[in-house]
């Protein structure tokens, strides 16, 4: 049996291990982006009642040695077999999107408040992949960027980018606007002799208190926010709708 350590250094044999991947490789990155304007006008509403949004640590307490201002806001959808549903009924747009993603395994809007910045971290398994897809990105975007292994990437409002989150990296917004992507994870394609015990990896973190706790937290601020945020949305779609160019 294989630890999870030996398995991801298998797994990044069998394709060369690159940071960012061709996006051709997965073609439904393109039905993803297709849906963007819709996406975006539901992530607007979010933002305008982004106060009441939990910072990731708040959720997912094993982030607080990377991030504790709470100014690394996360909207989850879906987390390892788990949905959001009060937010699956907010942003229906989106939740249809993220459908679209095979072996999908958690998906979220990702917001970095002005000024915020991750340090060098790594991500929990190479088994799985990151996508990226920028919503609501600050002009010129090269203020905001993401550097994976000694790679360099800025993210654009409509398109997408696909990384392998398990090589070190960082992530920042230096401007003084709120950036806004869709994040998701996903299986990484494999060969057929290394598929079970990679599906056995996942299958276990999916019933790991990691992910277990995080989506008990998200449960606890529906039940206490839920009622007050779905309200802030409903004046911030009464504003939005009164002011179209915002």
């Amino acid at each position: 049996m294989r630890t999870p350590q030996e398995l991801e250094a298998a797994l990044k044999a069998q394709d060369g291990g690159p940071t960012f991947f061709n996006n051709d490789q997965f073609p439904w990155t393109r039905v993803v982006e297709s849906e963007w304007a819709q996406i975006r006008a539901e992530a607007d509403r979010v933002l305008a009642a982004l106060d009441l949004v939990p910072g990731i640590e708040e959720l997912q307490v094993e982030q607080l040695g990377l991030t504790t201002d709470k100014r690394w806001k996360v909207f989850p959808f879906y987390a390892y077999g788990h949905w959001a549903q009060g937010n699956v009924r907010r942003c229906p747009a989106t939740a249809r999107a993220i459908q679209a993603i095979p072996t999908l395994q958690a998906a979220m809007y990702s917001v970095f408040e002005p000024k915020k910045s991750l340090p060098v971290h790594r991500g929990v398994y190479g088994g799985m992949l990151r996508y990226h897809m920028g919503i609501r990105v600050p002009k010129p975007e090269t203020q905001c960027g993401i550097q994976v292994g000694g790679d360099t990437r800025h993210w654009r409002e409509g398109e997408g980018m696909v990384f392998d989150d398990s090589h070190p990296h960082k992530a920042w917004n230096d401007s003084s606007e709120p950036r806004v992507i869709l994040l998701a994870d996903f299986t990484r394609p494999v060969i057929p002799a290394l598929r079970a015990l990679n599906d056995r990896v996942i299958v276990e973190l999916q019933s790991s208190d990691y992910v277990l706790s995080a989506v008990r937290r998200w449960n606890e601020w529906e039940a206490v926010h839920g009622k007050r945020f779905d309200e802030a949305l409903n004046e911030a779609g009464t504003r939005l709708r009164a002011t179209p160019d915002a």
